[in-house]
């Protein structure tokens, strides 16, 4: 992913294919052109019991070179023809360019968006996520989702000691007043290759916080920074772990008390599996 995001889960999955982890996950993008046709063909068996896709559980679909590929909107034209619900993550602006597919999507409750804001801070972005949309931007894309109607959640993940975990509160006001409708987080684990790469970056870009922070991260998992458990590796354990989970729950009820994000719509799909609707 060209948004080369150094905490990035995503990082690993590049070795599947023979890449590093490193400057190859943010250089070498591996595309594929097909995937609204493969989108097609999954959606559309007799034997699929609707149920919402995640787009962008690894990599997000909106970095730039969907500008180019235009594989989502591919994807989003497949769900809309189908009925089928869709939720998507993203950190990048350009998920407003199919703001036409997304508002019809949203007439049938079809679509939600999760978008990533991390930090208030222009500089944390900058050393954390360099080649994604700043923060003003990013709120306003939640602004401009909001007001069109479209539920949005926004994923504070994720959530790095002594890094951006003093920001939890203040980002919920922020995005709370922007027109978000509820938001997540994870803690930060370091699995696989991406551990190393880490520490390589932090001494380089915050060298007087490098050991307090890896310190932190580790009493959040267990004393390590690799942590695969299920269950606890999202949200982690201990006091420090402890304290962020304390403040999203606070930050919950004192910006998003009363809104709920709504339940996507799975009744429509049956009816429309063959491209239209069903009448008998």
């Amino acid at each position: 992913c060209e948004h080369g995001c150094i905490y990035c889960y995503a990082r690993n999955s590049h070795e599947f294919w023979g890449f590093s982890a490193g400057l190859d996950f943010e250089r070498r993008i591996l595309v594929k052109k097909d995937a609204s046709k493969l989108l097609e063909a999954f959606i559309k068996r007799k034997n699929w019991k609707a149920y919402p896709i995640v787009m962008s559980g690894n990599t997000d679909c909106y970095q730039p070179a969907e500008q180019k590929f235009q594989i989502t909107r591919a994807c989003l034209n497949v769900f809309l023809k189908y009925k089928h619900p869709v939720s998507i993550i993203t950190k990048n602006v350009l998920i407003l360019r199919d703001l036409d597919i997304i508002k019809a999507l949203a007439k049938d409750n079809l679509i939600s968006v999760n978008v990533s804001i991390t930090s208030l801070s222009e500089t944390t972005r900058r050393i954390l996520e360099p080649r994604t949309a700043t923060i003003k931007k990013r709120l306003e894309t939640v602004k401009t989702l909001s007001d069109h109607g479209i539920p949005v959640n926004v994923m504070l993940a994720p959530i790095i000691p002594s890094i951006n975990s003093h920001e939890i509160l203040p980002l919920a006001k922020a995005v709370s007043e922007a027109g978000a409708l509820s938001i997540a987080h994870t803690i930060v684990r370091l699995n696989g290759a991406i551990g190393e790469i880490f520490k390589d970056w932090i001494y380089k870009a915050l060298p007087d916080s490098a050991e307090k922070v890896l310190h932190q991260i580790e009493n959040c998992h267990g004393g390590t920074l690799n942590d695969s458990r299920f269950g606890t590796r999202m949200r982690g354990e201990g006091e420090i772990a402890k304290q962020i989970n304390d403040l999203v729950r606070l930050a919950r009820l004192k910006y998003f008390k009363d809104k709920t994000m709504p339940k996507l719509n799975t009744e429509l799909h049956e009816s429309y599996k063959d491209g239209q609707m069903k009448l008998f």
